[in-house]
């Protein structure tokens, strides 16, 4: 039943697979109501046959079609054009003409909920003029529990409120314009080494078994699909991982007891590219679609997927039920009519998906180049803008020695490291090696994308150099040069030296080393050697470490992360101070890797002594990130949260905590478990707490603070291996110098909670709880405490 079973086309396939808008753009799209919806999927249901229902739940990879990575096929009786379904996260992958936005990683970096509101929302735009009915992400899977892993990037940080926030604001935002939203990849996919079955010597060797503990499934890793299901996301994508031992996709406990009874989830539930590995067992678990099912509509009468053709024999000797099979219906039906894709205004999908489907994969399964003169539906509008803005804002500012940032007027400017180039290998890229030259913008597999174009750094500073008369401009960007110290080239010193660092990571592997890629250490050092003012900027798929950022001729670093096709722009915006960098870090950054926590489970094929033998016990519990590094004691380099500007800010007069009208009963430890809506228990999205503060901008800058608040559990009142502070609010506010705002934090009640095992809930502790308010988890100005029973 293994359709493809090499990593090759796993990597390949994975899940396989304007202007800055306003609030007032919101729910562009109205929604059919849920109960009219519901109707028109039964309506749908009624007319279908049992090869036709087989038909709607088994995917089909039809690349003689249309061209999207996965499909369901139509059924023209019926007037069903079928759903189109297309990676990724970041970006429309493999099409022409759309736009490559800031990764998830960057746009966390940006702790604004209107810029990650509009980012979902342009995407949603661009996927709906490709005509693409259901876009596969965003991600909350990887949370980033390694900080190695290969597609941390794809998400947004390993603090759950922080990815829960992102993941709502982002799934509003594609379905505001009428298109599905896919969140993935649920859950405890922690990993890209053994994710999936493999098989040595004819013995299929299981993927790794993610082991993880109820109460931290509950508070860590579940916690931003939580959101996800509040925000009403059309569908979830399980995973290709065990959890406890059982594959994601046929796992009873966490798709029909946790997902669809506790969280309510009223949608779909699809596989991740090949990880359907059963039938009745995986449909009965709660598996609503086969990804990416049978190869052609064909198929689907034969045994070639564990649904499709089998699904006739299930109902027949009753492993599965025709009661389940509706359900499965219904349930992807009605996310489609809700949508009202069904309508004639929905765009057909661009013809030309295909031939770049062919272009991007055809090598690998033998799909033929479509010639034609089609021209690519352009869908990128004005969004350049948008990308360029969240960029240039999500840049975090590490380092700035005597403001040294922003540039003055240099008079000479030199640029330095491979990470500053144009691509030359193309800006369609698939592997680190592709990478030695030229600035890294977005990671590799599935979540990755074709350029239009991309503004490379050295290209924008060039232009911003040119601009001013007689600055001198030059530039070494071999990093095996410049490792080996050869500076022959470069006369004079020049004023300001820029080291651009770059680190890429895809799908399909984790990262080895902390370090930026390609020699990054060594650059530095020889760089700041010559030069006593060295600004490094890094591009990252995740957390670097920074061995020589004490050094004292490294003046300033910025972190820009994945910035998309503006990196050039963005980064030029922040050095020349035409955009006042705002960015926070969304993780810890470490002295040494040793700070970090558990490492990333590689087997040797020595070990390897059992099918079973990949296990991933997570033991540290919800003790990941900013969390370990305060449980061990560990001085980070740069904490959670921080971030610098160019104007600074100060909390102002005292942290006020107060009990809100009408916010539940206080004095229950728990409440009655309520799974009418989605989320779950409405009870637990009340607001019963507010805490407000004030922050002003001391400096002489207009610029953007963004304060945190954090809160402490009251320590007799709850079990052991509970963080010792956990983020549960944040604001990003606009001030000019001189400026005073109050901010105000609404905790929930399920802010406030833990989750009780024994009781299978969450219980409110009593006991008094602290509440901190600063500029990062290690730097917090005002604190108030409070008891809530």
């Amino acid at each position: 039943m293994q359709i493809i079973s090499t990593s090759l086309a796993l990597l390949v396939l994975g899940d396989i697979v304007g202007a800055f808008g306003s609030a007032a753009k919101r729910g562009e799209h109205e929604n059919l109501p849920w109960e009219a919806a519901t109707q028109k999927a039964n309506e749908f249901i009624s007319q279908l046959n049992i090869t036709e229902k087989a038909r709607i739940v088994t995917g089909s990879l039809n690349f003689g079609g249309r061209g999207c990575i996965g499909n369901i096929l139509p059924i023209e009786r019926l007037n069903f054009s079928g759903i189109c379904l297309q990676d990724g996260p970041t970006a429309m992958n493999r099409a022409d003409l759309v736009s490559v936005f800031p990764s998830g990683i960057t746009v966390a970096a940006s702790w604004d909920r209107e810029l990650i509101y509009q980012r979902g929302r342009a995407l949603g735009e661009e996927f709906r003029g490709k005509g693409a009915h259901v876009i596969l992400g965003p991600v909350a899977g990887p949370l980033g529990r390694h900080p190695l892993g290969g597609r941390n990037w794809e998400g947004f940080s390993p603090d759950p409120y922080l990815t829960g926030v992102a993941m709502e604001e982002t799934i509003k935002g594609i379905q505001s314009m009428g298109i599905q939203a896919c969140a993935k990849h649920y859950i405890g996919n922690e990993q890209e080494v053994q994710r999936s079955n493999t098989f040595v010597n004819g013995t299929e060797i299981a993927a790794i078994s993610s082991n993880i503990d109820d109460r931290t499934l509950h508070e860590l890793y579940l916690w931003p699909f939580a959101n996800s299901v509040k925000a009403n996301v059309s569908s979830f994508m399980c995973s290709y991982n065990r959890l406890n031992q059982t594959y994601a996709c046929e796992n009873d406990n966490i798709l029909n007891q946790v997902l669809k009874k506790e969280l309510g989830f009223q949608g779909y539930v699809m596989s991740d590219w090949f990880a359907t590995h059963s039938g009745p067992k995986s449909i009965n678990a709660g598996l609503d679609l086969d990804m990416p099912g049978v190869i052609d509509a064909a198929s689907l009468i034969t045994g070639d997927s564990y649904f499709g053709g089998n699904i006739t024999k299930y109902l027949d000797e009753g492993s599965v039920a025709e009661e389940r099979l509706d359900d499965m219906i219904r349930r992807i039906m009605t996310q489609y009519y809700l949508l009202k894709q069904d309508n004639s205004n929905f765009p057909e999908t661009d013809p030309t998906l295909l031939m770049t489907l062919a272009a991007s994969v055809g090598q690998f399964f033998g799909i033929p180049e479509i010639p034609g003169g089609l021209v690519a539906r352009d869908v990128r509008g004005d969004h350049a803008q948008l990308i360029r803005q969240m960029a240039a804002e999500a840049t975090v500012l590490l380092k700035n020695t005597n403001e040294t940032l922003p540039l003055k007027s240099p008079q000479s400017i030199a640029v330095f490291g491979n990470d500053a180039n144009d691509p030359i290998n193309g800006l369609y890229q698939g592997s680190n090696e592709d990478y030695e030259f030229g600035v890294v913008d977005i990671g590799g597999g599935s979540g990755t994308a074709r350029h239009t174009y991309l503004v490379s750094p050295l290209q924008a500073i060039r232009a911003r150099a040119e601009r001013q008369n007689g600055t001198r401009f030059q530039h070494i960007t071999n990093n095996a040069l410049l490792a080996r110290g050869d500076f022959s080239s470069l006369f004079p010193v020049p004023e300001v030296c820029l080291v651009f660092l770059g680190t890429w990571a895809s799908e399909g592997q984790d990262r080895t080393e902390l370090e930026a890629d390609w020699n990054s250490t060594l650059v530095v050092e020889n760089v700041a050697g010559r030069c006593p003012n060295t600004i490094v900027v890094t591009h990252s798929a995740g957390i670097n470490s920074m061995p020589w950022a004490d050094n004292p001729n490294v003046t300033a670093i910025l972190a820009a992360h994945l910035p998309g096709q503006e990196a050039g722009n963005s980064v030029v915006d922040v050095l020349w101070g035409d955009v006042n960098p705002s960015g926070r870090l969304p993780y810890t950054i470490g002295k040494e890797s040793k700070d970090f926590g558990p490492p990333i489970v590689n087997l040797t094929e020595a070990e390897v002594t059992s099918p079973t033998a990949w296990q991933a016990n997570f033991v540290e519990g919800q003790l990941i990130d900013y969390r370990h590094f305060d449980s061990a004691g560990i001085d980070p380099l740069y904490d959670f949260g921080f971030g610098l500007s160019y104007t600074t800010f100060e909390v102002e007069g005292e942290l006020g905590v107060e009990s809100v009208s009408g916010g539940g009963n206080l004095t229950a430890r728990t409440t009655p478990m309520n799974t009418a809506v989605p989320g779950g228990n409405p009870e637990l999205w009340e607001t019963i707490l507010l805490a407000k503060t004030q922050v002003k901008n001391t400096g002489k800058r207009a610029g953007s603070a963004v304060p945190q608040l954090y809160v402490s559990f009251p320590g007799s009142e709850v079990p052991s291996g509970t963080p010792l502070q956990v983020l549960r609010g944040f604001d990003k506010v606009d001030l000019e110098p001189g400026e005073s705002k109050v901010v105000s934090f609404n905790l929930q009640r399920r802010d406030l909670s833990y989750w009780n095992v024994d009781l299978q809930d969450w219980v409110l502790p009593a006991g008094a709880f602290e509440f901190k308010v600063g500029f990062s988890s290690r730097n917090t100005a005002v604190s108030a405490s409070k008891a809530l029973r």
